[in-house]
């Protein structure tokens, strides 16, 4: 007879469809009920086991973990390397450009000085050593410092201003020194520091025969010894005695214009001598075929001679 709590087992065979019944008493079938379930525990323990076995056979060891950081680390020091590098390659083409921009203004400022010195602008309006003056009230917002770009194009555009400047000045200075040269090629004044005429250009009685002769020059008379100067730039072609002259200094300006200064004490430049208008050629005297101290002023174009009061009336014009 069998109780509730007995339990069947039909085992079906695979041959002929054939089957049995294995018939299990309730204390039996609690321990074999235990006994799956510790089958299916330790299976599901086993699996677990292995799949944390799994995942930290994947995961990198510590030492991996360094040496990926320690790769990583390298490759930025790297690309910081290369970025001041960049960064020091721009600076320096920069600094080279603002060396370049003042090397030209010291040339510009240096011709705007000559301009001073030569009178064409005042030398209280312009003064090349000192800064611009420049000002203004401050600014209510925080300033900001310029990117290499703005930087880059700022110096550009002063390049070019600069640029401008050095053709304005060049073309400027070809035109002063053009006025310089004319002007110091440009025969006027009185040969003399101190002195009066006393002889003109023309006829006259001879001072020792008192017969009507020619006098192709002026007299003007002075203290011995004064100084007689140039009365233009030029090259000397004569410097020393002459028959008549006494002691001759002659001085050619070009464009077939000569100057002579005769009778003088002393002689102050040689031949081939370039002189300056206004420089002093000689010292006054009474050489040659002279009454007392003078000089004898002759201008000279090509070949004929002119009346030096002409030129020496330039001066007052």
């Amino acid at each position: 007879m069998k109780s509730d709590d007995d339990m069947n087992i039909i085992l079906v065979g695979k041959n002929h469809g054939k089957s049995r019944v294995l018939s299990i008493n309730g204390a039996r079938a609690g321990a074999l009920v235990a006994l799956v379930i510790s089958l299916l525990i330790g299976a599901g323990w086993a699996g677990y086991q292995v799949a944390v076995q799994q995942a930290t056979a994947e995961q990198p060891s510590e030492s991996e973990l360094v040496a990926d950081w320690q790769l990583r680390l390298s490759e930025q020091k790297a690309d910081l390397a290369r970025l001041r590098e960049n960064v020091q390659q721009q600076v320096d083409a920069l600094t080279l450009r603002l060396g370049e921009i003042q090397g030209r203004l010291l040339r510009l400022d240096a011709l705007g000085q000559r301009f001073v010195e030569s009178g064409l602008v005042a030398s209280d309006e312009f003064d090349f050593d000192q800064p611009a003056a420049v000002g203004g009230p401050e600014d209510t917002l925080s300033g900001e410092s310029y990117s290499a770009p703005q930087l880059t194009r700022m110096i550009e555009e002063m390049e070019q201003r600069i640029e401008d400047r050095e053709q304005q000045l060049r073309l400027l200075d070809q035109l002063a020194s053009t006025q310089r040269l004319e002007d110091e090629l440009y025969v006027e004044g009185r040969p003399i520091t101190w002195g009066w005429l006393s002889s003109k250009y023309g006829y006259r009685s001879d001072p020792f025969t008192g017969k009507r002769t020619w006098h192709a020059g002026v007299d003007l008379a002075g203290k011995e010894g004064s100084d007689i100067i140039s009365v233009a730039g030029g090259v000397v072609t004569y410097a020393g005695e002459r028959y008549g002259y006494g002691n001759l200094v002659e001085i050619d300006h070009g464009d077939g214009l000569i100057t002579r200064y005769a009778h003088c004490k002393t002689v102050k430049v040689a031949v081939g001598d370039v002189v300056q208008k206004g420089q002093v050629v000689a010292l006054m005297g009474s050489t040659g075929r002279s009454t007392g101290p003078h000089v004898h002023f002759e201008v000279i174009r090509n070949g004929k001679s002119e009346n030096p009061e002409t030129y020496i009336k330039r001066a007052s014009r």
